[in-house]
C-alpha cells in the first residue's frame, strides 16, 4: 500500500524570536516493513542531519535572524507492506526499553491493574491489557498534553494515543516486558485520531509486537514508522531552544492519502 504523507506544522510567536535550534525527527526510514519512494523535510536555516542513539534520523536546525512565523514541512511517499505482522527490527538491546523513564513510572495502583489481566505474560494476556487500559482511559480528543506523565494519565481516566502508549508502557515495564514507544503515521479510513499518531510496542519470542492501544490494532498493517524510544520525549518530532519569542502557538495539518 502506497501512502502519501504531507505534514505542516505552524508557529506563531507573540514577539520575534531569534537565535533557534530545532531538533526535528520526522523522517521515516527504508526497512523491512516500508519503503520510502520520496521524503522531504522543509525549514528555514541551517540544517544537519544525523542518527539518534535509537537510530533515528535527526535534522538539528539552526536560525540566528529574527522570526514570528515558523512552518516546518514534511512530506512525501511511503509503501508499506501491510502483511507484516511485526515491528521493525531494531540494532537497539530490547532491555534499554525495561528502563523506566519520567513519563513511564509506573505506581502500585497501575502495577495492580496490569496484574490483573496478565497473571502471567503472554500476547493474548497483554492484548486484554492493552483492552482494559482503552476501556478505562477511552480517547478524548486533546485532552491531555505531551507533558503528562503515564501515573497524571491514568489518574484521569482519559488521554489520546500517547497517554494510551504511555500508560501501557509503564505497565508492561513493571511486568518486566521491554516497552517502547513508536512516533508516526496511520492510515485508516473510519477512525477519528488519525494520522500523526504514536502506539507501543512490546519484546516477546524475538520480535518487537505491535501494541496500537487506541485503535485496538495488533499488526501495523496502516502504520508508518517514524521514530522509536522509550517514551515521547525520545522521539518527539520537533523540539528546541530559542532566545525570546514571548508566546509560542502551534497547530499542525496531517494528511495520509493513498496514491
Amino acid at each position: 500500500m502506497k501512502l502519501m504523507i504531507n505534514h505542516q506544522t505552524h508557529y506563531h510567536y507573540s514577539e520575534p524570536a531569534s537565535r533557534s535550534i530545532q531538533y526535528i525527527r520526522m523522517s521515516p526510514q527504508s526497512n523491512q516493513h516500508q519503503y520510502v519512494h520520496s521524503w522531504d523535510v522543509s525549514i528555514p536555516g541551517v540544517n544537519a542531519s544525523s542518527k539518534d542513539a535509537f537510530d533515528n534520523v535527526w535534522m538539528t536546525s539552526t536560525q540566528v535572524e529574527n522570526y514570528q512565523q515558523l512552518l516546518i514541512m514534511a512530506q512525501g511517499v511511503v509503501e508499506i507492506n501491510p502483511d507484516n505482522l511485526f515491528g521493525i527490527a531494531s540494532q537497539v538491546p530490547p532491555s534499554i526499553f525495561l528502563q523506566m523513564t519520567e513519563t513511564t513510572l509506573c505506581n502500585a495502583e497501575m502495577l495492580n491493574f496490569a496484574q490483573k489481566y496478565v497473571p502471567n505474560v503472554s500476547l493474548e494476556h497483554l492484548k486484554k491489557l492493552a483492552q482494559a487500559v482503552l476501556h478505562v482511559m477511552p480517547y478524548l480528543s486533546e485532552s491531555t498534553s505531551v507533558t503528562h506523565s503515564a501515573i497524571q494519565s491514568f489518574n484521569d481516566r482519559q488521554g489520546v494515543c500517547q497517554d494510551h502508549s504511555h500508560v501501557f508502557i509503564a505497565m508492561c515495564k513493571a511486568l518486566g516486558v521491554p516497552a517502547r514507544y513508536v512516533s508516526g503515521y496511520l492510515y485508516v479510513t473510519d477512525m477519528i485520531h488519525l494520522a500523526s499518531h504514536a502506539w507501543a510496542e512490546i519484546w516477546l519470542d524475538g520480535h518487537w509486537h505491535c501494541f496500537d492501544v487506541s485503535n485496538q490494532l495488533f499488526k501495523p498493517s496502516a502504520h508508518i514508522y517514524v521514530a522509536v524510544g522509550r517514551d515521547y520525549w525520545d522521539v518527539a518530532p520537533v523540539r528546541g531552544v530559542r532566545t525570546r519569542g514571548g508566546i509560542e502557538t502551534m497547530h499542525s495539518i496531517v494528511q495520509v492519502l493513498p496514491c
